[in-house]
């Protein structure tokens, strides 16, 4: 687990600790941490190779929404997020996040839109996750 490691930021999904410790088995080191870490204190962390946002309880429209420091977000790593995590993405930069028809929990296709990214090099289309 050395040279390789992913922050998972906490937003109080029951899945986060599953989470790192699934992103441990492929030999990467993940830390879950506090979603108030600030951008200088994710600088300190040497070998990070990415960022992931757990899921939680909330929507991103409720008043008392959790936010993180907006700066991750132009820090220039790679940032997953998962759930509630998406829906911060998304509504940091200007998606929107809507009630589905149906809930949306199980396993699904993947449906590579881009894949001349090397992220994917070695995932074929229509990969069950």
């Amino acid at each position: 687990m050395e040279n390789t490691e992913i922050l998972v930021l906490d937003f109080g999904s029951q899945y986060t600790q599953l989470l790192a410790r699934r992103i441990r088995e492929c030999e990467v080191l993940a830390e879950v941490v506090n979603l108030n870490i600030s951008l200088e204190e994710i600088k300190k962390y040497k070998d990070l190779k990415g960022i992931i946002l757990s899921g939680g309880p909330s929507s991103v429209y409720e008043n008392d929404a959790y936010k993180i420091d907006e700066r991750i977000f132009t820090f220039g790593l790679p940032i997953l997020g998962v759930c509630y995590g998406m829906q911060l993405i998304a509504n940091e930069f200007g998606g929107k996040v809507e009630l589905a028809d149906s809930q949306e929990f199980g396993k699904a296709s993947l449906n590579l839109l881009n894949d001349s990214n090397p992220l994917f090099k070695d995932v074929p289309n229509g990969t069950k996750v």
